[in-house]
């Protein structure tokens, strides 16, 4: 067990040498990595009420405290300390590593104060595969043997149900996994993030939690949640935002040619790990559970820095034909259809021959399927991967 965790936390992420701040799920492994990565950085954590009451009572000596490099780890606690964090980066050579399982209060009370002093990056559960090693190759550019194929199709359905906590992950059994995240959802998902998010009504949250499970990769309907969930809109919009902020959440944007339009197009909403719906014990189709774990995944490594795009999209038609998934770079869109059969007949793929056809850019458009098969191929253009090539793929 030792071995793997060992191994595990040798994550697929490579910060930058200036000081920065980690954010993330609960859970999702920040500590540890720190730990392990700069082991003789002084370590206080504002879970331990006299390193938050010393912070509270003199943020600038607490600072002073901790020498010339230093690891703050969740400092959502107590966010008024980035003032004295700040005021330490300009007096000189420092270097603060600092961990957040929120961003609602950082934001509300000052990472722009620090803009330009730290980076600021999101820290994902375990890419399928990371926990075995480097990754091997690249989602999109490299064609992976078939040796590799069948090793990572071998490993799906444990992925597929159980996701990447780190805990889950190294967790032995299947029993043991579902113990994990049963654990998870009595506590990190709701109870303490309730408590992180000053919320009150915990039932309430359960039932955001919930719905947003039955309706993942559907259209956000702050109204629909609301009347589901027997909230008010407002709370219902609060909530939402609450599970977004803690990056337990995200959401596709609708694509257009604008950029602009973008925000104010209807969303599409997904958890952040497909681990979230088995601990909350929703059954959702096979459909469903294969789209959220490819995009998931997707999304796992364009915030350790696999895609340049600040965001995905998705696009619908006025004729209501949708691609799941659009990766915009410089040049190129990279537009995805996913599918679980292990077989792709033509007409399966029309929104994506039709969307690369429609589609009025300069930009080159790379139409792909990922689907549940082990075999590469092209049909009208559209270029078939299976979904193992998720697996050590970055």
């Amino acid at each position: 067990m030792l071995d793997k965790l060992h191994i595990m936390f040798n994550r697929w992420f490579q910060p930058h040498k200036r000081s920065f701040l980690l954010v993330g799920p609960r859970r999702s492994g920040k500590t540890t990595w720190l730990r392990r990565k700069y082991p003789d950085y002084t370590y206080r954590t504002l879970d331990d009420f006299d390193d938050l009451g010393h912070a509270k009572a003199d943020p600038k000596g607490f600072v002073r405290s901790l020498g010339s490099q230093a690891i703050i780890d969740e400092v959502q606690r107590f966010p008024e300390l980035l003032v004295a964090v700040k005021q330490a980066l300009d007096a000189g050579q420092v270097h603060i590593l600092m961990t957040g399982s929120s961003q609602m209060k950082l934001l509300a009370h000052g990472t722009e104060t620090l803009a330009g002093r730290i980076d600021v990056f999101h820290f994902p559960t375990l890419c399928w595969g990371e926990s075995l090693g480097s990754a091997t190759h690249r989602v999109f550019q490299d064609q992976v043997s078939r040796q590799d194929l069948q090793e990572g199709q071998r490993a799906l359905d444990e992925a597929l149900e159980f996701g990447g906590f780190p805990e889950v992950v190294a967790a032995a059994s299947p029993d043991d996994k579902n113990d994990v995240l049963h654990n998870y959802k009595n506590t990190y998902f709701t109870r303490d993030l309730a408590s992180l998010s000053g919320i009150e009504n915990l039932d309430g949250l359960a039932a955001v939690l919930l719905q947003h499970a039955q309706a993942t990769g559907s259209l956000l309907e702050v109204s629909s949640f609301a009347r589901e969930a027997g909230l008010s809109f407002e709370t219902t919009k609060k909530y939402l935002n609450v599970l977004r902020m803690s990056d337990l959440t995200f959401d596709l944007k609708g694509f257009e040619l604008g950029p602009a339009k973008r925000y104010i197009k209807a969303k599409k909403f997904y958890f952040a790990d497909v681990g979230v719906i088995t601990a909350l014990g929703s059954q959702i189709s096979q459909g469903a559970r294969f789209e959220l774990f490819v995009i998931s995944e997707l999304e796992k490594r364009r915030k350790l820095g696999g895609f340049t795009c600040e965001f995905f999209c998705y696009s619908r038609s006025v004729s209501g034909a949708e691609v799941d998934v659009i990766i915009e770079s410089p040049k190129e869109l990279v537009a995805i259809e996913i599918k679980s059969s292990a077989q792709v007949r033509a007409g399966d793929i029309e929104n994506l021959v039709r969307f690369a056809r429609e589609t009025r850019t300069k930009k080159h458009i790379r139409p792909f399927c990922i689907y549940g098969g082990l075999e590469y191929r092209e049909i009208r253009g559209v270029q078939l991967i299976p979904v193992a090539v998720l697996h050590r793929g970055f």
